[in-house]
């Protein structure tokens, strides 16, 4: 979270292939190490998973400008989508590998294990293979954009746009229910069982629990659907109204918020019916992650994306599942602290406390539409800025050619020295 910004800046002015492999190979190599500290050592250890959020960060900030600068209208949301498919699926089939590799070894350190292998080789694909197109190339169809402008004037510049502020705010809203719900579903669905007498009430430090292996291939199919039909309904929305984007995102954020109030009505009752509401619940859930990246490349200037990326990345990490999973458990806590000793209270209080998840959502639906009522005028002031941008280049030079040759003709008038005018130029 707090390095997003960082490598927002980087992105807008470096070689971003470079950053984005450099960030995968550092998030690589702390997580293999992370997995050989012992328990003495447990202060490293909890620093260690905490550097992997700056490998993560270059590349949740970077990568989609680069796919911004290769396509562009439909081809580009189509693009986003399948970038956008890693994240539920890299999720869900966390918890599967996570599971599958501490069930094989008798040991959890083994689940740090064997992602590093991965990074370190995608990101080499990704240094030897990936181009790096220049900022804009797209939008401009080869014209040249101007030099970036300041840190402070950009941020400006996003505070001021409406679209990309309000949907910042729907994605934290998203991030704040994933991340309540990655930590907490299994947990709240064991406590389910244990009412409905199904398993007996776990004591041990750690328990058996088949619950996070459905989650994350619950997590993993739902994630694929999500996009795919996220993209399809915004270009068949797009034939319609030019407000499609932010419309579907915010019809699939209401509809998510009902069958995630489902979940907490029939858990008690059927643990079946709860994990088709999380099903369809999720599906609607993630519609909206890649057409939200698709509106931010729409409003946005290619030479301000990256930073208004990973503004967007720290906004929904502070808003969002930074906090939210501490938020849940300390209501649950508040809740049950008078009857700790009761198995329906404690499986109760988990979901009154998660039930503060489906009015967040309605709240990120909330922005999704005010996000529509702005967006034709953002994405109207951009393609005005972009195209400023591509003309001011040549005028610009025409403007300092004509200066430097009158300065010079000044200079010779009273003979002073003809490298003058090279310093001129130059200045």
């Amino acid at each position: 979270m707090v390095a997003a910004p960082i490598f927002g800046y980087l992105g807008d002015r470096f070689n971003r292939k470079v950053i984005l492999s450099g960030g995968i190979f550092f998030w690589s190599i702390v997580t293999l190490s992370s997995s050989f500290i012992s328990k003495e050592n447990y202060w490293l250890f909890v620093l260690s998973r905490g550097l992997v959020g700056i490998g993560e960060s270059s590349y949740s900030s970077i990568s989609p400008t680069i796919i911004g600068d290769l396509f562009t209208n439909n081809s580009r949301t189509t693009m986003l989508s399948i970038f956008y498919l890693a994240i539920p699926l890299g999720s869900g089939l966390g918890y599967i590998l996570g599971y599958t590799a501490k069930k094989a070894a008798g040991d959890w350190h083994w689940a740090l294990r064997v992602s590093p292998v991965l990074g370190i080789t995608v990101g080499t694909l990704i240094l030897l293979f990936v181009p790096e197109p220049k900022r804009g190339s797209v939008d401009q169809m080869g014209g040249r954009i101007k030099a970036n402008t300041s840190w402070l004037c950009d941020m400006k510049a996003l505070a001021k746009n409406r679209s990309y502020v309000f949907s910042s705010l729907a994605s934290a809203a998203v991030s704040f229910a994933t991340g309540a719900f990655g930590l907490w579903i299994p947990m709240y669905l064991a406590r389910a069982q244990v009412v409905q007498k199904t398993p007996e009430a776990c004591t041990k430090a750690s328990c058996s629990n088949t619950n996070s292996l459905i989650f994350g291939a619950i997590t993993c199919v739902t994630g694929l659907l999500g996009v795919v039909i996220g993209a399809a309904t915004t270009r068949l929305c797009r034939q319609k109204t030019e407000r499609a984007d932010p419309l579907v995102c915010a019809v699939s954020m209401l509809g998510s918020a009902i069958f995630i109030c489902l979940i907490f009505v029939v858990a008690k009752k059927s643990i079946i019916g709860a994990y088709v509401c999380i099903f369809i619940g999720e599906t609607l859930l993630f519609l909206n992650w890649a057409i939200t990246a698709d509106i931010l490349m729409f409003v946005i200037i290619p030479t301000r994306r990256a930073t208004a990326v990973a503004i967007q990345s720290f906004t929904s990490h502070l808003l969002g599942d930074a906090g939210s999973p501490y938020l849940i458990g300390l209501i649950s806590e508040a809740l049950q602290k008078n009857y700790t000793m009761s198995a329906l209270w404690r499986f109760l209080s988990l979901g009154y406390a998660l039930m503060l998840c489906p009015f967040i959502i309605i709240l990120g639906g909330m922005f999704f539409l005010a996000t529509a009522l702005f967006f034709l005028d953002d994405r109207e002031k951009a393609e005005k800025q972009k195209s400023q941008s591509a003309e001011s280049g040549p005028e610009l030079t025409q403007a300092v050619l004509t200066v430097t040759l009158v300065k010079c003709a000044y200079l010779d008038f009273y003979q002073l020295p003809p490298y003058s005018c090279i310093h001129i130029f130059l200045f």
